[in-house]
């Protein structure tokens, strides 16, 4: 947002924010430009660029065990409760741990039963963030599937240019950054304003800047050395 403003101020950016599962409908429905979507998501109508892949933690009460530890492995969650909301965007073969009796209806609603002591949630480092609680935290957790986020944007996009503009801030090009943009044609060379090949004063700013040419010292001395080289002289006089 930040970059966005400062890059194009004139053009407003506002964000929304929906849930994983309603992402690409929105996409679909114009309800937006652009969106951060979790794959797989179905190309048909979409173009999608893989941005980076999260991190997967388990969700815990601060007191328990496993706060101890920097890293759980899946296996080390076989005796507790692992609960599963019906929004999880993790692509499971079969979850950790005993399942609850219920599902969830959401990832809020089940960060809401690990804080009344239910069972614990396996998802995505910045759902864990999202939903943060004082009482709780969260350590990584290896052996489970990871979730992959993407930059996704309806095909028939009809403002391609802030598009491409959104991707490359996304993707971190700078500003000078010419890809996909159409390159500046070349400029022609200026002319020197001297055209017979005599050598001039050095200009004020190659003797003041600092451009990779001679020190300052040394220019000064070649100006006044060419100074003095364009006076005529007298032919000496003879002695009678």
């Amino acid at each position: 947002m930040r970059i966005w403003s400062e890059r194009l101020p004139d053009v407003p950016l506002t964000l929304d924010a929906v849930s994983a599962a309603e992402a690409p409908a929105v996409l679909r429905g114009r309800g937006a430009d652009a969106g951060f979507v979790r794959l797989p998501v179905d190309r048909t109508d979409l173009s999608a660029i893989p941005l980076y892949t999260e991190t997967t933690v388990v969700v815990v009460p601060k007191d328990h065990l496993f706060t101890a530890v920097e890293e759980v492995s899946a296996e080390e969650l076989a005796d507790d409760i692992v609960l599963h909301p019906l929004d999880d965007t993790l692509d499971w073969e079969r979850p950790p741990g005993l399942p609850a009796f219920e599902r969830p209806a959401t990832t809020e609603d089940a960060v809401e039963l690990v804080a009344a002591g239910v069972g614990l949630l396996v998802v995505p480092l910045s759902l864990a963030r999202l939903y943060h609680r004082k009482d709780l935290t969260y350590r990584t957790i290896t052996g489970v599937p990871e979730s992959r986020v993407a930059l996704a944007w309806p095909q028939e996009e009809t403002t391609p240019d802030l598009v491409e503009e959104f991707i490359g801030i996304v993707r971190g090009r700078t500003v000078n950054s010419t890809r996909g943009r159409t390159p500046t044609p070349p400029q022609p060379k200026q002319k020197r304003a001297d055209k017979s090949g005599a050598k001039g004063k050095p200009t004020a700013g190659r003797t003041a800047g600092k451009t990779g040419g001679k020190p300052a010292g040394k220019n000064a001395r070649g100006a006044s050395g060419a100074a003095k080289s364009g006076a005529k002289r007298g032919k000496p006089r003879r002695r009678p």
